[in-house]
């Protein structure tokens, strides 16, 4: 059966009509549960960066950092539209409880792992859970708060990016230079039980029944697609070569497995991304620019934390230290993008400021060196999380807006799986780029053997003789600063897309006869001057 769905107009918001949100104490009750489940996923990936250099010394080598990072992301990434379609069919909830519970034995499971094939493995099964924790909670906060107030509440959910990026690098940290990298994991489980606790008390959501049917070729080739991607940018470089024949396939499948996802979602029943959607320019150009923007966050926040502990020679308790600038950057910019979005109704200008500010960023990040001062290395990557803070919310609040509410779960899951694509992507690439790099870079200041040795160990690099241990330092700063200067086209990109970007009036919501707020149909069209002036934000309530 061919999809029938039609693509929504980009000039206006589509009809709320039919649709209920709830009042503000409501909503408030829900966030409490969905809180809970994203603090899981906000703290993995800001608590295992930290710890990543002394894991990968302990079980075999740097050269397996970008592994650690890829195994989740492939698999959290692979299966997060398939989340977003499941939970719009059998209810936010239970799936939200399901994902938290593989998330919690796939951390228990890395805790326990005794080598790196083990500990790549078991993250791939945390992934697979971490997959639906963020894209169901951004749906539920589609089903339930209306676009144009939603920033109202960003804040809270900045709380916790805030929080847990503070916590997750001072955690990893101690953990890592007191009782062991392996309570990095450990922790999750009382944190993984307890949000189960609060969502059974506290996600109280109605639950719409319908005929349904999953889309299980389709979830096959696109984890097919993905994974042949990043096995060749995680292979190619240095198991095989970028040309050699194993390259190629591995390159071909993904191509091939993409095509074909793409015949397969236009005749699926139930798609998990409805090829429709995309003859809505605002979900296609969100979900580009997310992908684009996840390419250059996910490499910044891996290797930043390499930099500080090989180069800069910090414990992994000063290097979660030393990234608290970017969380400030990332928590104070989307408290406000978010507040001045409810304020204005406009939503535009800040995934393209947001772009901009992370290119500055990566441009001045390129050029650290061992004796760059970290005063100076805070302000850049301050700017790099206030960059990051403008864009994350935004688009998905854009996408969220332009969709019907059918869509809601999938449109939301999709600008989450082409975010974390791009950022899984970036990982690999960006890693290709620093072992090539620092392969050259060794290669040209030590004797052949003595590099593949500074490599493989942080401990063993801070104790280098002189001049061995400067010239390592000098092509590790070297090789991550190619690294971020290999992301700046991407971002580059980015801004350029974020320009095409259409702006439509948020959706709005009217207080109903008991409180809750009810979705006013028919306005949704209304010029934006319009929607602004009787739509004006209250903040009573908090």
């Amino acid at each position: 059966m061919s999809d029938q769905r039609t693509a929504v107009s980009p000039s206006a918001a589509p009809s709320d009509e039919g649709h209920t949100y709830l009042s503000h104490q409501q909503i408030l009750v829900v966030m409490v549960g969905l809180m809970a489940g994203m603090l899981l996923a906000a703290l993995d990936q800001s608590i295992v960066g930290t710890a990543l250099p002394r894991i990968v010394s302990d079980l075999g080598g740097l050269d397996h950092l970008s592994w650690v990072v890829t195994a989740y992301l492939l698999t959290s990434t692979a299966v997060t539209p398939l989340w977003g379609k499941i939970s719009d069919l059998y209810g936010r909830r239970l799936i939200f409880q399901i994902a938290i519970g593989i998330f919690i034995i796939g951390s228990a499971l890395c805790g326990l792992s005794q080598n790196m094939f083990q500990l790549i493995l078991f993250r791939a099964i945390q992934g697979i859970g971490g997959g639906g924790l963020f894209a169901i909670a951004l749906s539920v906060i589609g089903d339930v708060i209306p676009a144009r107030e939603r920033g109202r509440y960003q804040g809270y959910f900045g709380a916790v990016f805030g929080v847990s990026s503070v916590a997750g690098p001072l955690l990893g940290g101690w953990f890592t230079d007191g009782p062991g990298w392996r309570w990095i994991f450990y922790i999750n489980l009382p944190i993984g039980i307890a949000a189960l606790v609060i969502t059974s008390l506290a996600l109280k959501l109605p639950v719409v029944r319908r005929e349904h049917s999953i889309d299980y070729l389709g979830a096959t080739l696109i984890v097919g697609a993905v994974t042949s991607l990043l096995l060749y940018l995680n292979w190619a470089g240095d198991a095989y070569g970028w040309t050699s024949g194993m390259a190629l396939m591995l390159i071909g499948s993904s191509l091939v497995l993409s095509i074909a996802f793409v015949f397969a979602e236009r005749r699926a029943r139930e798609p998990i991304i409805p090829m429709a959607l995309f003859g809505n320019s605002i979900f296609s150009i969100g979900n580009l620019f997310g992908f684009l923007v996840g390419f250059a966050m996910f490499g910044g926040i891996i290797y930043l934390p390499l930099y500080f502990q090989t180069v800069g020679g910090f414990s992994p308790t000063r290097s979660g230290l030393a990234m608290i600038p970017t969380v400030v950057g990332i928590f104070s910019m989307s408290v406000i993008s978010g507040l001045l979005i409810t304020r204005t109704g406009r939503y535009k200008i800040y995934p393209v400021m947001g772009a901009l500010l992370v290119l500055i960023a990566l441009l001045l990040m390129s050029s650290i060196t061992p004796e760059t001062p970290y005063w100076q290395i805070g302000v850049f990557v301050y700017i790099f999380g206030s960059g990051l803070g403008l864009t994350m919310q935004t688009i998905t609040v854009a996408v969220q807006n332009s969709v019907a509410f059918r869509d809601m779960g999938v449109a939301t899951s999709s600008v989450t799986f082409t975010r974390q694509l791009g950022g899984a992507i970036g990982a690999a690439a960006l890693g290709a780029v620093l072992g090539t790099r620092l392969s050259h870079y060794l290669g040209e200041g030590l004797p052949a053997g003595g590099g593949e040795m500074a490599t493989n160990n942080v401990e063993a690099i801070q104790a280098l003789p002189e001049p061995e241990k400067s010239t390592v330092l000098a092509a590790y700063a070297d090789a991550i600063g190619d690294a971020f200067l290999a992301a700046v086209p991407l971002v580059v990109l980015a801004l350029a897309v974020s320009l095409f970007l259409k702006e439509i009036p948020l959706r709005k919501a009217a207080t109903g006869p008991e409180g809750a707020a009810t979705a006013k149909p028919g306005n949704t069209a209304a010029p934006a001057a319009e929607s602004s002036e009787r739509s004006a934000p209250v903040f009573s309530g908090h």
